[in-house]
């Protein structure tokens, strides 16, 4: 029997964008999981200690009291971190793993909710048994909890600093006049869609005349969508310059550091 491979996965967006992704290893996983256990673990101590100290309930009463709190933690520790971190806990964030949509679209707080209920499911009956052998199985490297959320677990591999400054230097930015809008962006693109921008421009001398003006053409018109700038900043502008405009925005200036 030939077991699956999964160690990338391209996935294409309608605008036909393409993102090449790393899928996280079962090693990575379970090492970003024993840091996140061992988290919840520290919150679930304290949040006992703090209710014996107080001593307002009866022994009994407490020890109830603490069984649920720490359900409650164990619980909502990687719900809440996983969607307010965009698809990351501090284990994942430790090991460069994010929890995304597996056909590549924005996470939803419903399918965080659905993958980390399920892991219950996916610990049975001991040391995530179920769950790791439904991941070693899968082509993409799922758990139970990620195939019915319809989720998949990639990792952020380091890479070489670009020369941001040699790649984008000389040409005025017209987006700039629109700070607020300049936030928005920063906030509502992922990294791997501003990934994608940065690369575009890093490789654009490699594509033939076509291939450069269709993929410039692709990334705008992903960009637009996400936040428009008004016509006044975009009229004259080439698709190149304007996703350079894009890309200065995400990456440099004094709109804080890159996108993490």
């Amino acid at each position: 029997m030939t077991l699956p491979r999964y160690k990338t996965l391209t996935i294409r967006t309608p605008e036909g964008i393409s993102f090449p992704l790393v899928l996280a290893s079962p090693l990575s996983r379970f090492l970003a999981l024993a840091v996140d256990t061992a988290c919840i673990t520290l919150a679930t101590t304290l949040v006992r200690a703090v209710i014996q100290i107080a001593g307002l309930l009866g022994p009994d009463l407490a020890t109830g009291v603490a069984m649920v709190a720490s359900f409650v933690v164990s619980l909502g520790y990687p719900i809440v971190l996983e969607w307010y971190w965009r698809g990351q806990t501090l284990g994942k964030r430790l090991f460069r793993l994010q929890v995304m949509d597996a056909q590549g679209l924005r996470l939803q707080f419903t399918q965080v909710v659905i993958r980390n209920l399920l892991r219950v499911v996916d610990a049975l009956p001991v040391a995530y048994l179920v769950g790791g052998l439904a991941a070693f199985f899968s082509a993409r490297g799922q758990r139970l909890g990620d195939l019915v959320a319809n989720t998949i677990v990639i990792r952020h591999p380091r890479v070489a600093e670009p020369d941001i400054d040699r790649t984008l230097t000389g040409k005025y930015n017209s987006f700039r006049d629109y700070p607020h809008l300049a936030a928005r962006l920063r906030q509502n693109v992922s990294p791997q869609e501003a990934g994608v921008a940065l690369q575009a421009l890093l490789r654009r001398d490699t594509l033939g005349p076509e291939a450069r003006l269709e993929l410039f053409a692709d990334v705008r018109a992903y960009m637009h969508a996400i936040v428009p700038f008004p016509p006044e900043a975009t009229d004259g502008l080439s698709d190149e310059h304007y996703v350079r405009n894009v890309v200065d925005l995400l990456y440099r200036g004094n709109l804080a550091a890159p996108p993490t």
